[in-house]
């Protein structure tokens, strides 16, 4: 029984491969686009003010969650939590639509 190796990388049977990926790919601008405007939907509708304070303030200003702590005024793992509970009600929203 003889066995073949074959080039995992660079090889031209993987760059025909990515070739053919490329080409039957689809646009998805309208998923995206549809998957952005639930999410804004979303912060506005489904998150409590405290939790789109702390998604805002992550995501949309860049801050660390001991700079968010601090301006809060509450503890990193209090920010840590909140931010997790709203990843997880987001979740939940936009994993089924709105």
């Amino acid at each position: 029984m003889s066995t073949t190796h074959y080039k995992r990388r660079n090889s031209a049977l993987s760059g025909e491969m990515r070739a053919w990926l490329r080409e039957m790919a689809g646009d998805n601008s309208e998923q995206r686009a549809r998957l952005l405007r639930n999410l804004r939907l979303a912060r506005e509708q489904e998150l409590s003010e405290r939790q789109q304070q702390v998604i805002r303030l992550y995501y949309d200003c860049e801050m660390t969650i001991p700079c968010i702590a601090k301006e809060l005024e509450v503890a990193p793992s209090t920010v840590s939590r909140t931010l997790k509970r709203a990843r997880e009600r987001l979740y939940r929203c936009l994993r089924y639509g709105l």
